[in-house]
C-alpha cells in the first residue's frame, strides 16, 4: 500500500480539478486521512477505506463549506479522499486479508487489483530494512505520481484560467466608448 507521500501527491493532482488552487493542502490531507485507522490496526483498510467513507466525506464537506446545494467543492474533496482508495487498490498488499473492504458495511468482501503498481510499505519499527523498504516505496510513488501531478497542473491550468476569465464580469465601457480590461 502506498505511503502518505504518494497519497498526498494524488490529493494535489485532484486539487487542480477544483475552481481555485487554495484547495491543495486540504485535498492532500484528505487523500492521506483514511490511514488514520492505523491507530486501531484491527480496523485498517475497512471503514475508512470504503465508498461509504467517501460518501460521508462528501456530506460533511458539503455541510462545512456551506455548499450543500453547490456540489462542486464537496465533490472535489470526496474525490481527493477517494484517490486514497484507488492508490491502495493498485498497491501491493502482502498482509491478509488482501486489499480493501471497499463496500463496508454492505459487504465483507475485500478488493485488490493485483497490479501491484505501488510497492508495499511497512509499519515495522525503525529498522534499516523497514527504512529502506519505505524509501523505495516513496521513490517509486514519486516517480509515478509526480509526472501526473505536473501534467495535470500544466495541462489543466490554461483551461481553468480560460474558464475563470470567461465567467468573470464583463468590463464596462470607458468614456471613449471602448471597454477596459
Amino acid at each position: 500500500m502506498p505511503s502518505p507521500v504518494g497519497h498526498a501527491l494524488a490529493g494535489i493532482a485532484t486539487a487542480r480539478l477544483g475552481p481555485t488552487r487554495r484547495n491543495v493542502l486540504l485535498c492532500a490531507a484528505l487523500a492521506a486521512v483514511p490511514d488514520v485507522d492505523l491507530l486501531l490496526p484491527i480496523t485498517h483498510r475497512t471503514a475508512t477505506h470504503s465508498v461509504t467513507a467517501v460518501g460521508v466525506t462528501f456530506i460533511i464537506t458539503a455541510t462545512l463549506t456551506g455548499q450543500v446545494t453547490r456540489w462542486r467543492t464537496a465533490s472535489l474533496y470526496a474525490l481527493a479522499y477517494a484517490s486514497h482508495l484507488l492508490l491502495d487498490w493498485l498497491g501491493a498488499d502482502r498482509r491478509p486479508p488482501f486489499g480493501l473492504e471497499m463496500l463496508w458495511p454492505f459487504s465483507d468482501r475485500w478488493f485488490i487489483s493485483g497490479v501491484d503498481l505501488f510497492p508495499q510499505t511497512t509499519r515495522a519499527l525503525l529498522t534499516r530494512a523497514a527504512i529502506v523498504q519505505n524509501l523505495h516505496a516513496v521513490v517509486v510513488e514519486t516517480a509515478i505520481l509526480l509526472p501526473i501531478v505536473l501534467i495535470v497542473w500544466v495541462v489543466l491550468r490554461p483551461r481553468a484560467d480560460a474558464r475563470n476569465r470567461a465567467t468573470a464580469a464583463p468590463a464596462k465601457a470607458g468614456p471613449s466608448g471602448r471597454r477596459s480590461i
